[in-house]
């Protein structure tokens, strides 16, 4: 139960003609979104790696709510082919994106190259949504109070990116702290993005979230971790005791996606003790996730990293710094 007055899913309004895709939807927070969102009149855009899950969750979507509009969206976030390729459907397909929600990921694998050769963590987390994004963007522009929701976690305080050695070419990797690093990288990215739009005269806004404290497949089925990372591998433990419902961890999300009190650079998360929990509020993150400098670097070396140059519709916009 909520406390009384806290904001839930009842809260969202209708949402009937609006268009939402949502990576990773077809388990965890994605999922527990997805359904409120279809619940509610959006048209939901399941974006997922394994298009058979998709498929088989967008089932569930419509046994909840009979009539929902649901597609699938095939897309793997860790290939840049892939990602052209989903984007282009989607754009071929559809003439409005109201909220993109970045919300797939992939928590404390071992050392792994994306099919681009990037570090896999990062390259799931960080640079396919940020590539996602700069292909989606025109729709995103032309669609009136659009939103970017990017999904970070609480584990982005452990974050530190070392420029030099983003794929940790020079050494230096582990699980927790590649997946700590990407999830830096989605709040820095989501205020350069919210920088950037705001030098423009567009209604889309960036913001970010974070799900607490919760039993999500992330963290329940991720892989084991070795002995380098115990402490990831008692947190998945823990987790699986302790943490929040997953149905509980969506609610920042949602209240990012659809709520008319927020505002972009904004960052979401429960309003529990340590942020572990409850409903969703505006929430602070680390001073290391709000350098400005920082933020502009990474925007500019995804940018090189991906080959997606972003295009906002304006001529040498003064980004404030």
């Amino acid at each position: 139960m909520l406390a009384t007055g806290a904001w839930g899913p009842d809260d969202i309004s209708d949402l009937t003609g609006r268009t939402v895709l949502v990576t990773g939807a077809n388990t965890g927070i994605g999922y527990e979104a997805a359904i409120e969102l279809a619940a509610h009149g959006a048209h939901v855009v399941l974006a997922c790696r394994n298009l058979q899950k998709g498929r088989q969750a967008a089932d569930r979507v419509i046994g909840y709510r009979p009539g929902a509009s649901v597609e699938v969206l095939e897309l793997d976030l860790s290939s840049l082919d892939a990602v052209r390729t989903a984007a282009d459907r989607f754009a071929s397909e559809h003439d409005r994106l109201d909220v993109l929600i970045n919300n797939a990921g992939v928590m404390g694998t071992p050392y792994l190259m994306s099919a681009d050769g990037y570090e896999l963590q990062f390259a799931t987390n960080h640079l396919g949504h940020f590539a996602l994004t700069g292909l989606l963007l025109d729709t995103l522009l032309t669609t009136s109070g659009s939103r970017v929701v990017t999904v970070s976690s609480h584990g982005h305080r452990q974050g530190h990116l070392d420029f030099s050695n983003l794929q940790f070419d020079h050494g230096g990797y582990t699980r927790s702290g590649a997946y700590a690093n990407s999830k830096l990288a989605n709040l820095l990215f989501t205020y350069e993005l919210e920088r950037r739009l705001r030098a423009t005269d567009t209604t889309t806004i960036a913001l970010a979230v974070h799900p607490g404290w919760t039993r999500s497949s992330l963290v329940a089925n991720g892989p084991t971790i070795g002995v380098s990372d115990r402490r990831s591998r008692l947190y998945r433990a823990f987790a699986r005791l302790g943490g929040q419902s997953t149905p509980r961890g969506a609610l920042p999300t949602l209240y990012a996606a659809t709520s008319p009190d927020v505002r972009g650079g904004q960052y979401v998360g429960p309003g529990g003790l340590a942020q572990l929990y409850g409903p969703p509020v505006i929430v602070g993150s680390t001073r290391r996730s709000k350098r400005v400098h920082d933020a502009a670097r990474l925007f500019e070396v995804s940018e090189v990293l991906t080959g997606i140059h972003y295009d906002f519709g304006v001529t040498d916009a003064a980004v404030p710094r």
